[in-house]
């Protein structure tokens, strides 16, 4: 088997010498001119930039530290991947179980034949915290301009043996070699989980020295409806499972029973659960006098929703204890809702802690047993073996009934401790999530449009559209509302149910439209007015990454548009059904003429919210087929 490992190793030296005269990885400050003179990627070559390498080096000292050596380069191209050399190190700084050392940086550039190396002060280098468990190290590369390489190295050294750092081969940017060098000493083993996607050199050597290798890695490009890059990176994590030293033998959390024990048994997150907070008795007491459990929920989560303000941080712990964030009034996610869960325990509700990972954070490997993929916590309500409640006060746009937009289609981890109960569970809303569009048009001769439209938004859309448009204001909402068409101008933009969670939201719109196509002879319009419809997403023919919606989606557009005196219809397109070869998106449309004016209807019905890229091509077929659809005018003609 070595032998294989060897053979790959070679193969992948023998690329890079027929491909570059750059080996594989470099000494700091040693560049070759070649570098300095890459105009582009050769495999990606529209690429801002690219890493030309990424080295870690993985050992343990004699206490049991483990140490890891980062060695990165990056070459930029042009102006817009300049921002590369922004870099932000994030670290467990701030409870002293991770630091930095040993960090070096310099910009390298070609001037007139030579090379130039500029580095980095130390005194631009800062250190920022983030809380009391992260920390961050901020710098900025100076002398920055397209052809410019940087470069860094640092160490990082974890005091916790269970903190092996995982390794991303693959990122926004394009990798042209990729090496993880480890050293584990024999008496600990590590579970590794790999999703590995293409060619992959492993070498094996002595003292349990093991080095993983990857060559001309693509970027993970940012497609509509993906997931986070965590996701679909190429990556290697690591788990510790056992240290086994003669009479010892110790085993880690290699169950999801042990995590919640674990988790339970941790000060900042179940020494939290039952912490008494200033004046609860009276909001217990109101909230038990109550009739229902639903009415207990919602009161609940309304008090803890509108006194505490969340600080913009996801985290599942309480640092400095859940009452005194309470009698500040502000805390982190995880502290807003083991607020929440105390209160609802207290009030007689059969509620228990959950910790969750939000879409932008990444999916939870269900395999791979460990809390610290997770980044948040939330109060779960299981209502009954058809319905549960995932309760996030932290942000002020959620609601008690409806798990957070955030959190859709992930899994939590619910922990039942006194029925020793510890379960991952996917969080899910089967539901048609309804937005429904009706249209008043009267077109004029002058090819000018007057009218009317009502947009009922429910559930995430409605949410959605409220936050939209209380952080923008009604200015920039109307433009999302119009995204940017100037001949559609809106002239006022009137809301109902606003603040009633229960009701769908209505907005109520007078619009001008310029018909801006038509001519002395013809009028043309789309009776699909807004434009979030008429551009298709899903223009690439290739798909590398999963299209999660996070929800089903139900479009209705109604529309009648009446047509001016001395015209009449000359063309309208056909009434049309269409399905998805697995049935999971129907799309109609019916289009007629009815006493002086066009009538039109779409229906778009979605079966599910994920779509898996294998399955991209009839998918991408059928948006293409529908949005054309979306597209095709209706034509008036003079009489």
């Amino acid at each position: 088997m070595n032998k294989v490992f060897t053979l790959l190793f070679l193969c992948l030296a023998v690329f890079f010498a027929k491909a570059q005269t750059t080996p594989t990885t470099q000494p700091y400050g040693k560049i070759d001119i070649a570098d300095l003179e890459l105009k582009s990627c050769d495999f990606e070559k529209d690429a801002n930039a690219m890493i030309l390498f990424e080295k870690g080096s993985v050992y343990f000292d004699t206490q049991y530290n483990i140490i890891t050596n980062i060695h990165k380069r990056i070459k930029i191209f042009n102006d817009n991947g300049k921002k590369e050399a922004n870099i932000r190190i994030e670290f467990n700084g701030g409870d002293r179980s991770e630091t930095i050392s040993g960090l070096q940086a310099q910009t390298i550039n070609l001037s007139n034949g030579a090379i130039e190396i500029v580095k980095v002060d130390k005194k631009q280098i800062f250190n920022e915290t983030i809380d009391r468990s992260r920390s961050a190290m901020v710098f900025s590369f100076p002398n920055i301009k397209p052809g410019s390489v940087i470069e860094y190295k640092y160490n990082l050294i974890s005091f916790n043996i269970a903190n092996f750092p995982d390794w991303y081969f693959q990122s926004h940017l394009p990798n042209r070699y990729s090496e993880l060098k480890t050293a584990i000493p024999g008496i600990l083993y590590y579970k590794n989980l790999e999703s590995i996607n293409q060619p992959y050199a492993v070498r094996e050597d002595k003292n349990n020295e093991q080095t993983r290798a990857i060559a001309n890695i693509p970027s993970v490009p940012d497609e509509p409806y993906m997931t986070s890059i965590e996701d679909n990176s190429e990556r290697i994590l690591f788990q510790l499972m056992t240290i086994q030293n003669g009479q010892l033998n110790m085993s880690f959390s290699d169950t999801w029973k042990k995590v919640g024990e674990d988790l339970m048994n941790n000060d900042a997150f179940g020494g939290q659960l039952n912490r008494k907070l200033t004046g609860e008795d009276v909001i217990i007491a109101k909230a038990k006098a109550l009739k229902t459990t639903d009415d207990k929920i919602s009161y609940l989560f309304g008090e803890v929703k509108n006194s505490m303000k969340w600080n913009d941080s996801y985290r599942k712990y309480s640092y400095d204890g859940t009452p005194s964030a309470w009698d500040k009034k502000v805390g982190n996610s995880g502290e807003i809702n083991i607020i929440l869960y105390h209160l609802l325990k207290k009030s007689g509700v059969k509620v228990y802690p959950m910790i969750v990972s939000t879409r932008s954070n990444g999916r939870v490997n269900p395999a791979y047993p460990n809390s610290y993929k997770f980044n948040s916590t939330v109060a779960y309500v299981p209502v009954d073996s058809t319905k549960s409640y995932v309760l996030d006060a932290s942000n002020k746009y959620n609601i008690y009934n409806q798990v957070p937009a955030n959190l859709l289609n992930t899994l939590g981890f619910y922990i039942n401790k006194e029925k020793e109960i510890y379960e991952m569970t996917f969080l899910q809303n089967t539901n048609p999530v309804k937005q429904y569009f009706m249209i008043n048009g009267e077109i004029k001769a002058d090819s000018k449009m007057t009218g009317t439209i009502n947009i009922i938004n429910y559930d995430y859309k409605r949410s959605t559209a409220i936050e939209k448009y209380k952080t923008a204001g009604e200015k920039k909402y109307t433009d999302y509302l119009r995204d940017d068409d100037n001949n559609l101008k809106i002239l006022s933009l009137k809301f109902e149910n606003m603040d009633v969670d229960t009701l769908p939201l209505n907005q109520s719109l007078n619009f001008n439209l310029d018909l801006t196509s038509s001519d002395n002879n013809y009028i043309y319009f789309n009776p699909i007015l807004l434009s979030s419809f008429k551009a298709n997403p899903f223009l690439s023919t290739n798909r590398f990454t999963d299209i999660d919606f996070g929800y089903r989606n139900n479009y209705l557009i109604n529309g009648a548009y009446s047509i001016p005196q001395g015209y009449k219809v000359d063309a309208l397109p056909k009434s049309i059904s269409m399905v998805m070869p697995d049935k999971s998106i129907s799309f109609k449309r019916i289009i007629g003429e009815q006493d002086g004016k066009v009538m039109v209807r779409y229906t778009i019905d979605y079966q599910k919210s994920m779509y898996f890229k294998e399955s991209y091509p009839e998918f991408h077929e059928f948006f293409k087929k529908m949005y054309e659809m979306l597209n095709e005018q209706i034509v008036l003609k003079k009489i």
